[in-house]
């Protein structure tokens, strides 16, 4: 692995998460292709490409940078599982392990963020 995100447990995280995403979205309904289906599988793939961004050659205070860029794309997800919800697109089983799935996610880059100097 050359590169130094493709080590780091938040962005595998991040990549499992975003393939859930767009698992869910898969069944939306055909008029939300470019509404609310395009803006969560973007902000889920938002996630991993920040933090990917932020870790090569750049300096802690940037790397912490994007790595905030990746934790409001995350929130933006958490904000589209209950838009989904509420159109009834999704399960409430499905809301719920992605949510706990988001919170788990948030606590890691959180923590990551945290060790980060700068």
């Amino acid at each position: 692995m050359p590169f130094k995100f493709e080590k780091l447990e938040i962005w595998k995280l991040a990549i499992e998460f975003s393939d859930r995403i767009h698992t869910m979205t898969k069944k939306f309904l055909k008029e939300e292709l470019y509404g609310l289906r395009s803006q969560f599988n973007r902000a889920g793939d938002s996630i991993s490409l920040n933090i990917a961004e932020g870790s090569i050659g750049q300096s802690d205070p940037e790397q912490k940078k994007f790595v905030g860029y990746a934790i409001r794309s995350l929130a933006e997800t958490v904000n589209c599982l209950y838009l989904a919800k509420r159109k009834n697109y999704i399960t409430q089983e499905e809301f719920k392990g992605s949510y706990a799935k988001a919170e788990e996610l948030f606590a890691k880059m959180n923590k990551f963020r945290n060790r980060l100097s700068g």
